[in-house]
Parts: C-alpha cells; structure tokens; sequence
C-alpha cells in the first residue's frame, strides 16, 4: 500500500461495496483496506487497524451511520468519515455535517466525484457540492428551514417509518426502544413540523425525498 489512502468501506450490501471499490480502484493512490457491513463491524475494524477515510452509508442495520459516525469522531478523531448515502443531500448532508463529517456523496455520484471526495477528505478537507455550499451559506444568512431539520437524528428516524407506515409497536421493536418512548417522540414530531397527522407526515416525507 506505501503512502496510498486506506480506505473503510462499510455498507451492508456487497454489491454496493463492490461498485465503489471499483471505482475506487480507478485510482492508484487510494485502496480499500477493510469492509463492514455493520457500525458493529466497523468499530472493531477502526480498533484494529489504521484507515484514513471511512465511506459510511446512512441506512445500516442496528446502529444507523449517523450514530457510527458520532462514535468514530470521538474514538478516532483522525479518521475521516465521508457519508455515501441514497439518500439526497436535503435529508442528511447538513446533518452529517455537523456531527464531523467530511462530505457527503449520493450513492449516484460518478467515479471521479468518489475519488475526488476521498482525497479531499484525506488532506482534511470537507467535500460538499456546488448546491450544499450554496444551502450552507443560505442557512448562514438565516433561510428558513425545512421542518425534518429542527428534528433529532433519532426523531428523523422515527419520522421515517412512520411515514412508512410502521407502527408504533414495530417502530419500536426496530430502533430498539419501548413503545411509550416512540409515541412521545411521535409526539414530538407532530409538534415541530407542525402536523397532525401520520397521513400528513407521510405526504411531507414523500415530498421532501426522506422516502425511497
């Protein structure tokens, strides 16, 4: 490997993984030193070994990757976490963001964005895109919000599958909580996005691409 970037792939699907290992393999300075399906997996490999960039995916079983992003912060604060989502930059880019990371890329995004994102994240820089900068400035300047953001990471979850229409029981079994606790945050959300309804939640989440 010499001086080439190790990179952490962590994804729970191995045909993901196995894309953009390919197209990270379209660069001679970067390799992929370890994979993981799980933030579990994930946190046992970055104890083992040295990385210096970990491609973390949103949607993970168990611990999501927002949450393994805030534990790899704290435990290894010289890794840098480049989020590589499904998901639009609307939902979670600002979000990831402001828990460390060092960019944010849709799972869309060419080889050349990849390996550009990689490098940058590397040198310590952050890569965002030409429409995320331009949102960061506007929410520097006082533009409103959308209503999911003033959500917590674990109140945007429920919001999700809520508007997938889980139930409050199955919300519960899945995010490992009691059901008493999911209808207090159902309670919260419905409070900050001013809505009154799941029927009305599930339209804004369609609308605002937090469903897929």
């Amino acid at each position: 490997m010499g001086n080439n970037i190790n990179v952490l792939l962590v994804d729970d699907h191995a045909v993901v993984r196995n894309g953009v290992r390919l197209m990270l393999g379209t660069a001679d300075d970067i390799d992929v030193g370890g994979e993981a399906e799980t933030a579990h997996d994930a946190l046992r490999l970055v104890r083992e070994r040295d990385f210096d960039v970990a491609l973390v995916d949103i949607a993970l079983p168990g611990k999501s990757g927002l949450e393994l992003l805030k534990q790899l912060r704290a435990e290894q604060p010289k890794l840098a976490v480049v989020i590589l989502s499904m998901y639009s930059e609307e939902v979670y880019a600002v979000r990831a963001l402001k828990h460390g990371a060092a960019g944010y890329l849709n799972k869309n995004s060419s080889a050349a964005a990849l390996v550009m994102a990689v490098r940058k994240a590397a040198a310590g820089g952050k890569h965002v895109s030409r429409a995320l900068a331009e949102k960061l400035v506007n929410m520097l300047g006082g533009a409103s919000k959308m209503p999911h953001e003033s959500l917590s990471d674990r109140e945007l979850d429920v919001l999700k599958l809520l508007a997938a229409g889980e139930s409050l029981v199955k919300i519960a079994e899945r995010l490992h909580l009691s059901a008493s606790t999911v209808t207090t945050y159902r309670a919260r959300i419905l409070q900050k996005t001013s809505m009154k309804s799941n029927v009305e939640l599930a339209r804004y989440a369609l609308e605002s691409g937090l469903l897929f």
